[in-house]
């Protein structure tokens, strides 16, 4: 249970992040490309860590029903 809030807390951190992460890269599009696609793709690999989190969350749920 506890291991689950963790998982939860972690999972809106991120999640701020890459609305913040998103917005920045849209804001630089059109002064500067580069700094955007840096945004970007921290964006990215924050949506892939996102991604795990949610399957460690759903595998936590199976554990908790057996």
């Amino acid at each position: 249970m506890e291991n689950s809030k963790k998982i939860e807390e972690n999972q809106i951190k991120l999640q701020n992040r890459y609305k913040q992460l998103i917005e920045q890269a849209y804001n630089l599009r059109q002064t500067d490309c580069a700094m955007s696609d840096i945004s970007e793709y921290k964006a990215i690999k924050l949506l892939h860590k996102l991604n795990r989190l949610k399957y460690l969350n759903r595998e936590f749920g199976k554990q908790r029903l057996i």
